[in-house]
């Protein structure tokens, strides 16, 4: 048995923009499985469009076509596939972009890995489960990162799912999947924040400012927020920056901080980070680069300088625990989240979203999939 869903799909990889004329991503109804033994099929009310969705459609990261596009994203479960415990008909849930076998290597480990299996699924364009749960005109469908979240509903399964409280409204909901997920562990997990140190954030999109909105909440001395563009600059007192430099006057920037992010998946940004980093500081690094890209460093200025250099991904933590502890951060009010939503669109906009994403125009832009239902 299948549904009707309404989803954006990626039809070609690397067409040249403005996307708005070459529309590499179409808006059509097809068709969605029933979920399986261990899936759930969710309503979407809300999702995000983030740098990781761009970097699909001008090809800087490789994914099969077509491919319903989107991996952040907020809704309310709909049905459940036999063999599910912990969730009901009814729950409102964050999506999260990796699922978690719960028996490899990794799963296993006693800090966060990420999933051996549900990593290959998402390379894959499939389900955790195997296989795809989308379909048109009798061809397969690909997931991307196993929500496919740019759609009226989903087919996931179930460990890419978070609980929220019903009170939670949906955009935020949706910002907990990745934005927030991602930037508030780089600062509290893989970071290890202490109140009254001082950070830099390099990069202000959505995950930098989430990031900026975490750090405020914990206590900074001093936070600087680095970024190309000065528009950008210009808004992140509102997010907690007490100092704002662009790369080129980091130059004359004789400060140097406790912890630095690097939110931006480029070697220049990576190399500002480092460069703001004191000795015996942490660098953390949350940024997607192509997979081509390479750096050079200094070894020895780590190890004389006792400096670490910290991959982040996913937060670096329990998502289940972090999504919620941010959730009721949010609610308590200690924590703004809906500060990082630029603006709310259609699916219908879904190319000239990527426009603005890639003129750098947006933070985090919201599709509100709640409107598609009516």
């Amino acid at each position: 048995m299948s549904i009707k869903t309404r989803a954006a799909v990626l039809e070609r990889i690397g067409d040249p923009s403005p996307w708005t004329k070459s529309r590499p991503i179409s808006v059509d109804h097809i068709d969605l499985d029933s979920p399986q033994p261990g899936e759930a099929l969710v309503r979407l009310e809300a999702a995000g469009v983030c740098h990781s969705d761009l970097s699909r459609v001008n090809g800087s990261r490789e994914c099969s076509v077509p491919m319903v596009l989107g991996h952040e994203a907020c809704g309310v479960i709909e049905e459940l596939g036999s063999a599910v415990d912990g969730y009901q008909i009814g729950d409102r849930v964050a999506l999260i972009f990796l699922p978690r076998c719960g028996d490899c290597r990794a799963c296993q480990a006693p800090h966060f890995e990420p999933c051996e299996h549900g990593t290959a699924a998402n390379a894959a364009g499939s389900l955790l489960g195997g296989g795809r749960r989308l379909h048109r005109a009798g061809t397969d469908v690909h997931h991307q990162n196993g929500v496919s979240g740019f759609a009226t509903h989903a087919v996931v399964h179930t460990s890419s799912l978070v609980v929220i409280p019903q009170d939670v409204p949906a955009p935020v909901g949706a910002l907990l999947g990745c934005a927030v997920l991602t930037g508030g562990g780089a600062v509290l997990n893989a970071g290890r924040m202490a109140i009254n140190e001082r950070i830099a954030v390099v990069g202000v999109g959505g995950v930098g400012l989430a990031a900026m909105l975490v750090a405020q909440a914990v206590g900074p001395a001093e936070m600087l927020a680095v970024d190309m563009l000065t528009s950008k600059l210009d808004l992140a007192p509102a997010y907690g920056a007490t100092l704002v430099a662009t790369p080129a006057e980091i130059a004359e920037h004789e400060r140097q901080y406790d912890l630095v992010i690097e939110c931006v998946g480029s070697t220049r940004a990576l190399e500002t980070a480092i460069k703001l980093t004191r000795p015996g500081g942490r660098t953390v690094t949350v940024g997607l680069p192509s997979p081509t890209t390479r750096m050079e460093i200094s070894p020895l200025s780590l190890v004389v300088d006792t400096r670490s250099l910290i991959g982040s991904y996913m937060g670096s933590g329990d998502p289940t625990e972090d999504i919620q502890r941010y959730a009721q951060m949010y609610l308590d009010g200690r924590l703004p989240i809906d500060r990082l939503i630029s603006a709310h669109i259609k699916l219908s906009q879904i190319n000239e979203a990527m426009d603005a994403l890639e003129a750098g125009d947006a933070l985090r832009q919201v599709i509100d999939l709640a409107a598609e239902h009516v």
